[in-house]
């Protein structure tokens, strides 16, 4: 009972960090239907961003670790976000009105080039953290077999839940959320209705990169490490679970989030953890075949 429940805590922790990439998968794809693969390389690129801002708050600065966490934290979402509005601008914008293979060649270069650059940057090694947050909480049994919660976990899945319920209510509650979700329905009759369809989009993209940004920080909170390499996995990890939850749906995505983390740890535990990314697609592949628009998706509507 003891390796379940500490299992769940740590699958829930591990599903928070996919929710929060996997927003980012279900937003853009809800308003111009393009899966953006370079996503996961944006959320490493976080990562590295957070890496140096911690260095630089608590080496140069003296910050302590909570307030330097917390500048760490908006300086990455404003530094990434920017990040991806210049990609989106310069990658994605042009090719909007193509054939829709092209804006996929674009993201998948896209990644390629922001796995490389941080490579030549920041070298091909592990780039460690030093401890954030240390500390846990003794939920039950005793010594070996006790089961804990770490500060650092309870942090993720409280940010996860703050900004799920923030990002809701953006969308839809907001003018920027009617926006998005006017884009989402019909970009053309948008544009004719006075919205900047544009803008809307851009706007999208820094806001799904802020988000992964924050799965960034998280992620190196958490491992303690980060490296050039870190993006692809946990990207398609996260696109999983945006396609299981129902993309284009926010509950749907940290829904699929948990989902892909508990199903991770729990192979882990009771199985081999060698196939645990098998059996975490091959997850997908049967609840797909069950609901091909996923476990809160809306089924496509085709206009006429």
């Amino acid at each position: 009972m003891e390796v379940f429940v500490q299992q769940l805590i740590n699958g829930l922790t591990l599903g928070s960090i996919y929710g929060l990439i996997a927003i980012g998968y279900t937003m853009v794809f809800g308003i111009i239907g393009m899966v953006n693969f370079a996503h996961g390389d944006v959320f490493m690129v976080g990562s590295f961003i957070a890496l140096i801002l911690f260095m630089v708050a608590t080496s140069f600065l003296g910050l302590p670790v909570v307030a330097a966490l917390v500048v760490v934290l908006v300086l990455a979402m404003a530094l990434t976000g920017l990040w991806n509005w210049t990609i989106e601008r310069v990658a994605y914008r042009p090719l909007r009105g193509s054939f829709r293979l092209a804006p996929l060649i674009s993201a998948i270069g896209m990644s390629i080039f922001l796995s490389n650059l941080i490579q030549v940057l920041q070298g091909p090694r592990n780039k460690p953290l030093p401890p954030m947050l240390p500390g846990s909480i003794q939920i039950m049994g005793q010594d070996a077999t006790a089961v804990a919660i770490s500060y650092k976990q309870i942090t993720i899945m409280v940010v996860t839940i703050v900004l799920l319920a923030l990002f809701w209510w953006v969308v839809q509650k907001t003018p920027l959320g009617r926006a998005q979700r006017a884009c989402e329905q019909d970009a053309k009759m948008a544009a004719l209705l006075g919205i900047n369809v544009d803008r809307t989009i851009s706007i999208t993209f820094v806001m799904g990169a802020a988000l992964a940004a924050v799965a960034g920080v998280m992620y190196l909170m958490y491992y303690g490490v980060v490296n050039f390499s870190d993006g692809f996995v946990p990207g398609v990890k996260a696109f999983t679970a945006a396609v299981l939850g129902g993309i284009g749906s926010l509950p749907g995505a940290v829904l699929g989030g948990l989902l892909i983390g508990l199903i991770e740890t729990m192979w882990s535990a009771y199985f081999t953890i060698d196939y645990k990314d098998v059996a975490a697609f091959s997850i997908l592949a049967i609840a797909l075949i069950f609901l091909p628009s996923g476990i809160l998706g809306r089924p496509d509507v085709e206009k006429v």
